[in-house]
């Protein structure tokens, strides 16, 4: 994929990512493509919802299902702005998303290579491919942004 235009879409999940941090969410978002064009979006959820499976990649795979009306996505690429964890992985494996394009990458929990590669190492779905580093610095900086708030927050709270 031309890097100018992954960047764009990129950039289109990193405002999912904005919209997740606006409502005191782990700033994560996606965005799922198919001939170029975008066709579902997601960020976390996981607090509003109280839901652990709100992630950005599962809702934008639900979004993207209802919208090509079947969960078998061969044709597609996701972009998430935080390397996906095990669940994530495995969802959009299962949906058979061949292009996988991430930010940031998680050494506590990813699993395109920092902690696991599961994209790598999985046995029954061997088309898929991973790609990281696209507007790293600017995911990692509202991550930090978001803990370091939640962090404030937190000791707000047990000095009242």
């Amino acid at each position: 994929m031309d890097p100018k235009l992954a960047e764009s879409f990129m950039r289109e999940a990193f405002r999912e990512a904005e919209k997740a941090y606006e409502q005191n969410e782990v700033p994560v978002g996606a965005v799922i493509t198919v001939d170029n064009k975008i066709i579902a979006r997601g960020y976390n959820r996981t607090e509003g919802l109280i839901d652990p499976t709100a992630h950005a990649e599962i809702i934008a795979l639900g979004a993207a299902a209802d919208y090509l009306g079947a969960w078998k996505m061969e044709e597609a690429s996701i972009f998430v702005t935080l390397e996906p964890c095990v669940m994530c992985i495995g969802a959009i494996l299962n949906a058979r998303i061949g292009n996988i394009y991430y930010a940031a990458k998680d050494p506590r929990l990813g699993s395109c290579g920092s902690r696991y590669d599961l994209v790598k190492e999985n046995p029954y779905i061997r088309n898929a491919v991973a790609i990281g580093g696209i507007m790293a610095e600017e995911s990692e900086s509202l991550l930090k942004s978001f803990f370091v708030r939640l962090r404030e927050q937190k000791a707000k709270l047990t000095n009242s």
